[in-house]
């Protein structure tokens, strides 16, 4: 049995019922035979079993109180999987689906994609089974102040820094920084990232991760001798990296046809309304079907998932794991999708991302494509310690040379190893090599 399997069989040995993490470090160590077959002096000193390994896994109780004076109890978590190129880093996660497979698996993504922004960041992940919709500010408030409670023992701006994902806005940053900071009696701006202007948050961070999605499509299309000038676009979700995306595809004259929410989605012919979406889903926080009211023209179908059944250019799933399967995939292809680049973490089954790949639909892997995010919060974390602001611009600048970077990165990653043009297989290398690297010179801990 090679080097690689045996690891990948110790990982589902020793993480049972975890199928999300496994579907993740499957995908990664498949790439990496080649790497290995390079370098024996990773098998000797069993880098990929200490890599798959968290460095600590944190499991905590977070009693909460709500309006009418019930008591609850949620499950938080942290998941910090590797430190060797910087403190962790990686979101919060507050969803009713979260559970310790899953922060694994989000968790050990982020170890790579940290990695291939070129910033100085390990991995980790967190976050609750709590759902924040339907919620009051103050019960958020309060079940944020509980968990902090916990959380703060264990993060800090050299040890570990949180930042948003589903479920966690700029409210939730601000209730769980300000409970930091009266728990430690110090203002350290640089612990938590996603947060307010006025208090060490960085222009562009909301839009990152949209507008860095974009940026990498365009490069990928770009290298092939496409456009997204006058493409048709449908991109799932209406979250904070769906509404970012549809701007800036927008602006470089694409038309978004469709967007989605977990209740449905919607087509417009004409091109979807952003101001109004916008509107809908971060103001009014409504469902996407109100979206007729305003264009009767438009149609809306009840099953989210029939948004790949529509006939587009581009797909850019931007909601969440596993959301577009083989089936769905042929769909896209069948309609004769060009390009597929992925918003949301892990967003196609394997069976999806191969089924592209061996279709010759050009193919972004979400640790490369939606990196924009992770790497403004580090350029967030680096204006709290200079205790200055760049402007929108200049973050906006620095973020799309990022992500150009990315793609040259990952590129010439899966051709150096003889997989040229496999995206998959280059940002999981290139992720990788710099990681081991470290990982290498600092000894085995």
């Amino acid at each position: 049995m090679s080097y690689v399997k045996e690891a990948f069989e110790t990982v589902k040995r020793r993480n049972p019922g975890e199928p999300e993490f496994h579907q993740a470090v499957a995908e990664v160590l498949e790439s990496l035979e080649p790497v290995i077959d390079k370098h024996p002096e990773y098998r000797e000193a069993r880098l990929l079993d200490r890599i798959v390994e968290p460095e600590r896994q944190i499991i905590f109780r977070v009693p909460w109180e709500d309006d009418l004076g019930n008591i609850h109890v949620n499950r938080g978590f942290r998941v910090q999987f590797n430190s060797a190129i910087g403190p962790h880093k990686g979101g919060l996660r507050f969803h009713p689906s979260v559970n310790l497979g899953i922060i694994k698996f989000l968790g050990f993504e982020q170890i790579f994609k940290n990695s291939l922004t070129g910033l100085p960041i390990g991995g980790g992940k967190g976050g609750s089974d709590f759902d924040p919709k339907g919620k009051s500010d103050r019960e958020v408030m309060r079940f944020c102040q509980s968990f902090m409670s916990e959380l703060a023992l264990h993060i800090g701006p050299d040890v570990d820094v949180p930042a948003g994902d589903i479920g966690v806005g700029g409210r939730e940053i601000g209730f769980l920084y300000g409970h930091y900071k009266r728990l430690k009696n110090a203002t350290e701006a640089g612990v938590l990232t996603g947060k307010g202007i006025p208090f060490g948050g960085s222009l562009a961070r909301t839009e990152a991760t949209g507008y860095g999605t974009v940026y990498f499509l365009s490069e990928m299309l770009a290298d092939k001798g496409f456009e997204l000038k006058g493409k048709s676009v449908a991109i799932s979700g209406s979250g904070n990296v769906s509404l970012y995306a549809c701007k800036k595809c927008q602006e470089y004259g694409a038309k978004v046809v469709a967007m989605s929410d977990s209740n449905g989605y919607i087509y417009d012919k004409n091109g979807i309304d952003l101001d109004l979406m916008i509107r809908l889903k971060e103001i009014e926080r409504k469902r996407i079907k109100e979206y007729k009211n305003f264009h009767p023209e438009a149609e809306f179908g009840e099953n989210c998932r029939d948004i790949w059944s529509l006939k587009c250019d581009v797909a850019l799933p931007c909601a969440t794991q596993n959301e577009l399967n083989g089936k769905e995939a042929e769909a896209l292809i069948e309609n004769g999708v060009i390009a597929v680049a992925e918003g949301a973490n892990m967003p196609s089954t394997a069976e999806a991302a191969k089924l592209f790949q061996e279709r010759k639909v050009l193919f972004g892997p979400a640790k490369a494509v939606n990196a924009g995010g992770v790497a403004t919060s580090a350029l967030e974390m680096c204006q709290n310690s200079m205790r200055y602001s760049w402007t929108f611009e200049e973050v906006d600048q620095r973020l799309h040379k990022i992500m150009v970077n990315i793609y040259t990165m990952t590129k010439n990653a899966a051709k150096e190893f003889g997989m040229e043009g496999n995206l998959i297989a280059g940002a999981n290398i290139a992720g990788f090599q710099k990681v081991a690297a470290a990982m290498m010179s600092q000894g085995i801990y």
